[in-house]
Parts: C-alpha cells; sequence; structure tokens
C-alpha cells in the first residue's frame, strides 16, 4: 500500500544542542588502509543482481517484542524469495546496534538474540549509541569495544558476550569502511556521538579519497554511502543535521562525485528525501530508522517556531514519502543487464501483532542507465 499522506518538509530545530564534548576517539583499525572489503563475485551471467537488506536503530531497552518482529520478518521475507538472485545478500546495519551505552552485556538481548536466525550475514556502521560510553558503567569499557568485538575482528570468532549464540563476528576493517560488491560500492562512515554527528578531518580525508576511487568504477558501479546521522530529517526530535549536510556537499565538492544514494538511520521513521542539484542530478537521501527502538519520532509542523526552513542548506531539498507511525525496514535490489542499470528500493511496514507479513509501504527507483 502507498502512502498517500500529506508531505511535509526538512526542518532544522531553532535550538540546536551543542554536544561536541560528547565526541568519542575512535579504536585502531582492525584492517588495513583504505579499510576496503570485498565481497564475492558472483557466477557470471547477462543478468546480475545484488539484494540486501537495511534498516537502522534496532536496539532498544524497554521492550523486545518489536525488535523480535522485525527481526522475524526479515527472516521470513529471506527465506521466502521467490528464487536464489532474490535473497538478500547481507543485512546492512545503519547503527544503534544497542541502546544507550554500546555495552558489552547489552549485545546478546538487543542484537544476538533477534537476529540469531537470520539467515544471511550482518554487516554494519556504528551509532551514536554504540559509540557512547555509560558514566555509571561498574566497570570501565572503551568507546566501541563491543561494537570491535562483534563487527570488526580479523576473521570471524565466537561473540564471547552472546550466550551460545551461532552468529560469529565480522571481519569488517574499521569503525568507517567501504564494501566492494560486483555492482556497488558501499562507503560506511562513522558520525560519532554527538547529536548532529562529528566526522574528524582524517575520515573527511579518507571519505574524499574512497569517492574519488569510486569515480575510476563509474558507471559500472552505483555510489551509495551509508551514515548513521541523517543529514535531512522533518521529524521534532532531531531535524536536519547542519554538520553532516555541510561534511557531505563539502566532500562532494572536493572529490568531484557524488553517490546514487544516501541512506542513515538516527531517526526513528522512514523518510525519504530528493535532493536536485545544480548540475541536474538528483540524489534520493532516505531516512530508515524504525528497526526496533519502541519511541518513533513523528514529523514536526513545518510552520511550529521551534522550527526552520527558510534555510539555504534545505533548498532543492524535498520530502516524497514518510512512514512515522509504524517500524520497518528496507529490501534494495541492484539490478544491471546489457540495457539497463538500476537500484530499486522497497520499504516495508511490521505488523503491531505477531502474526501478518510486513507490508510494502514504499518504493522508488533509481535509474543508472547510461550515465
Amino acid at each position: 500500500m502507498i502512502s498517500t499522506k500529506i508531505l511535509y518538509s526538512a526542518v532544522f530545530k531553532t535550538e540546536q544542542i551543542d554536544d561536541l564534548h560528547k565526541f568519542q576517539p575512535l579504536p585502531l583499525p582492525t584492517g588495513n588502509y583504505p579499510y576496503r572489503l570485498t565481497l564475492e563475485e558472483p557466477e557470471e551471467s547477462s543478468t546480475k543482481k545484488l539484494v540486501f537488506h537495511m534498516v537502522g536503530d534496532t536496539g532498544g531497552v524497554k521492550s523486545a517484542d518489536t525488535q523480535q518482529r522485525l527481526a522475524d520478518q526479515l527472516t521470513h521475507q529471506f527465506k521466502n524469495s521467490l528464487t536464489t538472485s532474490d535473497e538478500p545478500a547481507f543485512l546492512y546495519h545503519l547503527g544503534d546496534i544497542v541502546y544507550h551505552y554500546g555495552e558489552a552485556q547489552q549485545y546478546d538481548a538487543q542484537f544476538l538474540k533477534p537476529f540469531e536466525v537470520y539467515p544471511g550475514p550482518i554487516y554494519a556502521i556504528a551509532g551514536n549509541h554504540d559509540t557512547d560510553i555509560n558514566p555509571d558503567a561498574d566497570e570501565n569499557y572503551d568507546s566501541l569495544e563491543a561494537f570491535y568485538t562483534a563487527f570488526c575482528n580479523a576473521v570471524p570468532r565466537t561473540i564471547h558476550f552472546g550466550e551460545n549464540r551461532i552468529r560469529k563476528s565480522q571481519t569488517q576493517p574499521h569503525v568507517y569502511w567501504t564494501m566492494q560488491t560486483p555492482l556497488a560500492t558501499i562507503i560506511g562512515l562513522h558520525t560519532n556521538v554527538p547529536k548532529y554527528g562529528h566526522i574528524t578531518r582524517e575520515q573527511k580525508n579518507w571519505f574524499i579519497k574512497e569517492l574519488q576511487h569510486t569515480a575510476t568504477e563509474h558507471p559500472e558501479k552505483a555510489i551509495i554511502i551509508c551514515m548513521h546521522h541523517a543529514p535531512y530529517s522533518a521529524d521534532i526530535n532531531h531535524g536536519s543535521s547542519i554538520p553532516m549536510i555541510q561534511f557531505l556537499e563539502e566532500c562532494f565538492t572536493a572529490a568531484g562525485v557524488k553517490p546514487d544514494v544516501v541512506f542513515s538511520g538516527h531517526v526513528h521513521n522512514y523518510q525519504r528525501f530528493s535532493k536536485t542539484y545544480k548540475d541536474g542530478k538528483t540524489v534520493p537521501f532516505i531516512v530508515a530508522g524504525a528497526g526496533g527502538f519502541e519511541e518513533l519520532h513523528q514529523l514536526a509542523d513545518p510552520y511550529d517556531s521551534m522550527y526552520e526552513t527558510d534555510n539555504k542548506l534545505l533548498e532543492n531539498v524535498q520530502l516524497i514519502n514518510y512512514c512515522d507511525d509504524r517500524h520497518g525496514f528496507l529490501k534494495i535490489a541492484i539490478e544491471k543487464t546489457p540495457f539497463c542499470f538500476k537500484i530499486k528500493g522497497e520499504y516495508y511496514t511490521v505488523p503491531f501483532e505477531n502474526f501478518g507479513s510486513a507490508e510494502l509501504f514504499d518504493h522508488f527507483v533509481i535509474d543508472l542507465t547510461g550515465r
């Protein structure tokens, strides 16, 4: 069912929190620069296809029911794929795997147990809650310590803080990293703890070089950016992020490269924006942070004095569709034939009860043919 709701617009909160003091230094990488992980090439055929799930903010501390329903729906969709080519190759997590402070003892209940039977591998970027440190913890620990144990090992290992779970650790090379696939280059950023995100100059320089590297494969591969903090949002809790918008635009200009789509989480709802640049290129910015945390974020009244819409950073940005009252997830399919090259996206909402199937809420197509 496709939504026909009234469309709002991206907003900035007029009173933005300055919490840069919450920034956490990053651990050392577990892999070699430039932190790339390559997925295996599929069997050669005239039609190439890559399918994967994507979701953010699946953690939660009040109720595990919503997390479990969403994980069950992802698993059900995977196992009921019509053909092998329709099976998701992996789940890409957009951050906030556990709440509220990235503690190891939270991983079993909030991540390992709900996703224990998901058939595919799970990759991730870390969210602000995954990166933060609990000031009242009984034992001291480093920022991202548990995240690295679960996702950034040199080889797959048993996750020691899981209760005999079957899922092994991932082998991502760093907290910011690039996934190389036959049809897409997926660059995952780390946006740290502050409410509107913060990225160091070191990561910025790395990102610019990764964008430039993707240009060497253009137009053979789609260029996808993933980050936790949402650049554009119309919600009441966060709103859009000035630091993230400025960061992306500066990097796109410096690299001379724009992505085909940008995915983010952080905001607990679904929003699909479209930004048109002066050169005519249109880039979708998609928020998919309704992965299980019990509190969903409603959209803001753009005429409320608490929010600002008249800002140059929001020019040519349009909210196309949204869902702010249901949890859900994305299914992305990248297809390439001798005649067309497209990214197809579907957003599914999860039923409120423990029965029924996820419902298609929104779909979009990004045509890369002939670029």
